[in-house]
């Protein structure tokens, strides 16, 4: 059995959902060096989070945007925090509701995926800047 961890950057990106499969996949070729395993991305930031869904109609992340920003909106008066801006706690609920982490199989060397999921991005904050990940893979080595 192999393990292998590495730190991944994203490119900043404005607030909504973003497929980043891509990007993450370029920055871990590793995985081409499991049979088959177990590929953990954790994102290591309170206000932007990870999912697993659509990676064909770019409506759905617009969707899945407009759908948070009702579900959670900036400028509640009931927000106490509020110095880093308005978009700030709504990012950290949004944050919490979607979660920090993906667990996703991995099959001769490539991510086991349904042939329409891709990795989002759920950038919460209107300007997050570079977001990092810690990718974690776990399974047997490829001959």
């Amino acid at each position: 059995m192999a393990w292998f961890q590495r730190d991944i950057v994203l490119a900043p990106r404005p607030r909504g959902f973003h497929l980043i499969t891509g990007e993450v996949l370029d920055q871990a070729p590793e995985i081409a060096r499991i049979a088959v395993g177990l590929a953990h991305l954790f994102i290591r930031h309170t206000s932007a989070s990870l999912a697993l869904n659509e990676n064909a109609d770019p409506d759905v992340r617009r969707d899945m945007e407009a759908y948070f920003d009702r579900a959670v909106p900036e400028n509640a008066p009931y927000f106490r925090h509020i110095l880093e801006g308005p978009d700030d706690m709504p990012a950290h609920i949004k944050a919490v509701m979607i979660g920090s982490g993906l667990t996703l199989p991995v099959r001769h060397g490539r991510l086991h995926l349904g042939t329409w999921q891709g990795i989002y991005l759920c950038e919460h904050r209107n300007h997050g800047g570079p977001r990092r990940l810690v990718l974690t893979l776990h399974g047997e080595a490829a001959d």
